[in-house]
């Protein structure tokens, strides 16, 4: 995908500013806050407008508002869905200006998630690993919530993994006990002990390190009320994927697919030989009008102008 990458904006993409394998894309417009409304609906007319005059060839537009209302008001507040609202009616702008400037047979829309998200109750849902454990026998605690890395005093380790073994509502693995359909348990970064919440529960050292929010307050006080990061196989935790486009099947919903899967959709579309991955063909190939031929040459009359909208958040 390099070749490709060299004619790929990112709009409020988050990390688009970073050389990776000696790689930047052609434009970036960096992610400094939470976008607002009209900031998307300006990145997608200015990714449609960059498509048109062919000085890219594929577009990616981030978009974080229903994943910061889903987690400050849950995913099922009245916030959200608002968010939601504005998505939709920048989706239907979206389609009208395809038409507008003759694209509809040129530009594949690719519309995804990364995760899903699930309500969070701080009353009584809360796992303080000071109540079970003595935080000074650590040597490090890294992240909070449904998933925690954590570093025992190595003398200290078998005694700590026992104690937490007993905790109602979280599971604890060693390495090399760490299920393999995570595709975690290899990373040369991977704590000692690893700490999985059931979906809803939160993980942290005590109550004063939860991630409070400011809520017009001018403090940080406000309770966080979704999260994500839960065992990928939870129902809540799946993310969606949309796609409208000339090399798309109309009115096909297919069966469904990994995130990983979507890299092996973008190289079809693109004409490219995917390198080696976790995703697989078969979940998506259903999808595509003329996949007999695994990864399709691109044709001058289908290029694949494709327009990435990331959406942090499960849409239903």
């Amino acid at each position: 995908m390099k070749v490709k990458l060299q004619n790929l904006p990112h709009f409020s993409f988050i990390g688009c500013e970073v050389e990776i394998l000696g790689v930047r894309p052609s434009y970036c417009r960096e992610y400094f806050s939470v976008p607002s409304d009209q900031n998307f609906a300006d990145a997608i007319s200015d990714a449609l407008e960059a498509l048109r005059n062919g000085s890219a060839e594929m577009a990616a537009v981030y978009y974080e508002r229903i994943d910061v209302e889903g987690h400050h008001y849950g995913p099922w507040s009245e916030q959200r869905k608002s968010a939601l609202k504005e998505v939709d009616k920048a989706m239907s702008n979206m389609i009208t200006q395809i038409k507008n400037k003759g694209l509809q047979h040129d530009v594949n829309v690719l519309l995804f998630s990364d995760h899903g998200m699930t309500d969070i109750s701080w009353t009584d849902k809360v796992i303080e690993l000071k109540n079970y454990i003595n935080m000074s026998d650590t040597i490090q605690m890294k992240d909070r919530g449904p998933v925690v890395s954590l570093w025992p005093v190595p003398e200290k380790h078998t005694e700590i993994y026992q104690k937490l073994k007993a905790v109602e509502h979280m599971n604890v693995y060693n390495i090399q006990d760490i299920p393999e359909r995570f595709f975690y348990k290899k990373g040369k970064f991977v704590s000692p002990l690893t700490l999985v919440a059931e979906e809803g529960w939160f993980i942290v050292e005590s109550r004063d390190k939860l991630p409070f929010w400011e809520n017009g307050t001018g403090k940080r006080e406000a309770w966080q009320n979704g999260w994500h990061g839960y065992d990928n196989e939870l129902m809540e935790m799946r993310g969606i994927f949309l796609a409208y486009g000339p090399d798309f099947r109309s009115n096909y919903r297919a069966p469904p697919i990994r995130s990983v899967d979507v890299y092996n959709v973008m190289c079809s579309l693109a004409g490219v030989q995917p390198q080696p991955n976790n995703g697989s063909w078969s979940r998506v190939e259903c999808m595509l009008k003329n996949t007999a031929v695994r990864v399709p040459l691109c044709t001058q009359s289908s290029c694949v102008l494709a327009l990435t909208l990331l959406l942090l958040f499960w849409l239903l």
